[in-house]
């Protein structure tokens, strides 16, 4: 196979048509395609001559049996990697650039938030961990916090991007490139952590993407702790630094990158991003796709949190997952539900073409809940109304996701085919707004087979199924999760709302036949059906004798996760996804069923394997109420 050729001078020329070669030639970017940055950011000159640095990095080579004057050469080397600043006209002209790149999409947000940052930002250094769904992400979120008057934010960005010319033009722009594998390059962690923590000394404003790269599903992935790591142990360094964590939430009604990322998960490799990926994404985004809505969540004071988990003697050395968890969780809260996340919900669900008539019907249930919850909505949009809807069926259809029929007695609307992983991922970026619905419906079933404390066997099971799927989803504290739950019990008896009473295996029975909504199976099935795939290949494995071999486990789960979606055992291909498997896989290490040669590991392995059976038998009794014929 000849290799990629990539034409610079001819893409350069094409660049001239966005304005972008005159903001390149500024910088001296299309002359140099390697060179740091001509003069030293603030931040790196003040740590070249930090004398703290230099005596951590003389103890680093001493430990590592090294020159302490060639360790610090090498320092040098990383710091000026990593630095960035704002400086001159680049700022300006990568805005400009940026808006091309981003002009398939509206961005909205909400006015009264950035309003309440304005004012934080005059105390506080602002951390933006957001939602990675999109590689417009990185363009998006500074966008937003500098283009609401508040200081521009640097973002934390993976070397990968590290792509010529428009490096030159980036680190010029606040952008900070980080190389994602650093276990072998203890110089670099240590400078890293410190490179960190000047910044948040310099009152910097920061983003970066919680999750550590792109969601293949439209699920918030689980998060990486690398970062955040770094920005905690900047705080134990800098006494009088001040930093307020701020969750984002980004999520766009439609994008180009879906059938990529969906094919990804699926095992296909990466294509990697080089100067013609970056040009054809660029041309990618000509077509509109509607807006991006990007919400702040609940800020809190990442200081004082970090003194709350450490007085916990139970979670202390778990500040940083706690953090982490937490700030997913607020992520989550801040996404609002958008109109092609419900229709793709209804269509799926149905698995067949529906009239207009039909997905109004199966959305208004929907819709009603949300209202209940009080979730929000992307745009304030009416999830009931008839033109919204019709306007969304439209645009999916126009991209592809959607077919529809106009050739009968009334107009049809159908997933297109090979769409399904499309409209799933879509589906999925609401998918966290259903889960509490789910494990609450999954706590009744248990109650309607248990005996007469209903409620003592609904709370055993919802608290089960939190950690059975705590890998996946994230869900609050044990307290707050009660009461959540409590709330979805108030919705389907509104008796319970005054305080929780004891109910009877009939009352369960009678409340879910009666339910409009069930959500169970379209919500929990597919991540249950990848756990099944996991736990049963795990009771297979035979290799315990030797070091666990993940490439190759994950292999085998892709490999019968085919055969089964081809034998109709599972309930879509959407469950054969690598991003699908990895948290089940990471559930059985926590269990100590991967790797370990402790007692009873077999045993313990077909227990798993059982649990999720059963888990998946209760989801078949939900589908089972919500497809039979009602009267």
């Amino acid at each position: 196979m000849s290799p990629t050729i990539i034409d610079r001078p001819s893409i350069v020329r094409s660049l001239n048509r966005v304005g972008a070669r005159r903001a390149l030639q500024r910088v001296g970017a299309l002359d140099e395609p390697t060179s740091p940055l001509s003069t030293d950011t603030p931040e790196v000159a003040q740590l070249l001559t930090d004398a703290g640095l230099a005596a951590r990095l003389t103890e680093l080579a001493r430990s590592l049996g090294r020159d302490p004057r060639e360790v610090r050469v090498e320092a040098a080397g990383y710091l000026r990697e990593m630095g960035a600043t704002y400086t001159g006209r680049a700022p300006k002209d990568w805005a400009a650039f940026s808006r091309w790149l981003s002009r398939a999409h509206d961005l909205i947000v909400d006015p009264e938030q950035t309003r309440q940052l304005r004012a934080l930002d005059r105390k506080y250094s602002l951390l933006f961990p957001f939602s990675h769904r999109s590689y417009l992400d990185g363009v998006t979120v500074p966008a937003a916090v500098s283009g609401n008057g508040i200081t521009p934010a640097f973002v934390l960005t993976g070397a990968n991007l590290d792509v010529f010319p428009f490096n030159h033009l980036l680190r010029r722009s606040g952008f900070v490139y980080l190389r994602r594998s650093t276990t072998e390059i203890p110089v670099y962690r240590l400078v890293l952590r410190a490179y960190v923590a000047q910044m948040i000394r310099n009152r910097r404003n920061l983003c970066w993407s919680i999750e550590g790269g792109r969601t293949r599903t439209g699920k918030l992935r689980p998060p990486a702790y690398g970062v955040l790591r770094y920005m905690i142990d900047a705080l134990d360094t800098a006494d009088t630094a001040q930093a307020l964590i701020v969750p984002v939430s980004v999520v766009y009604e439609q994008l180009h990158e879906v059938a990529m990322m969906t094919a990804e998960a699926r095992g296909s490799s990466k294509r990697p991003e080089d100067l013609r990926w970056l040009w054809n994404f660029g041309r990618s985004q000509r077509e509109r796709f509607g807006r991006v809505y990007l919400q702040f969540g609940e800020p809190f004071a990442l200081r004082e949190r970090i003194a709350e988990l450490r007085s916990d003697d139970r979670s202390g050395s778990r500040a940083v997952e706690r953090i982490a968890l937490e700030t997913c969780h607020r992520i989550n809260r801040a996404t609002p539900v958008t109109t092609t996340a419900v229709v793709c919900l209804a269509l799926l669900a149905a698995d067949r073409a529906l009239t207009l008539d039909e997905v109004l019907a199966t959305v208004a249930p929907l819709a009603r809940y949300l209202g209940q919850r009080r979730r929000p909505v992307a745009g304030a949009a009416d999830l009931a109304d008839r033109a919204t809807i019709r306007h969304t069926l439209d645009d999916l259809v126009r991209s592809g996701v959607l077919s529809c029929y106009d050739g009968g007695t009334e107009t049809i609307w159908r997933i297109g085919p090979g769409q399904h992983l499309v409209a799933a991922f879509y589906r999925n970026t609401a998918v966290h707004m259903l889960v509490d619905r789910a494990i609450g419906e999954l706590g009744l079933v248990a109650a309607m087979e248990g005996g007469q404390n209903g409620l003592r066997t609904a709370n055993r099971e919802t608290l089960r199924l939190r950690d059975l799927l705590k890998f996946d989803f994230f869900f609050p504290r044990r307290r707050e999760f009660a009461g959540e739950m409590a709330a979805e019990l108030a919705i389907v008896d509104p008796g319970q709302a005054e305080g929780l009473r004891e109910f009877t295996p009939a009352d369960a029975r009678r409340w879910l036949a009666g339910s409009e909504l069930l959500v169970a199976h379209l919500v929990l099935r597919p991540f249950l059906d990848a756990y099944h795939v996991v736990a049963d290949r795990l009771v297979a494995w035979e290799y315990d004798d030797e070091p666990f071999d993940e490439s190759r486990f994950l292999d085998e789960c892709l490999r019968l996760g085919r055969q089964w979606a081809l034998q109709r055992r599972l309930a879509s291909e959407e469950s054969v996804s690598l991003e699908l498997f990895k948290p089940a896989l990471r559930l059985a290490e926590h269990r100590d069923l991967v790797g370990s040669a402790g007692p009873r590991l077999a045993g313990r392995r077909a227990e798993f394997l059982r649990e999720v059976r059963e888990t998946l038998r209760k989801v078949a009794a939900i589908a089972d109420l919500a497809y039979r014929e009602r009267p």
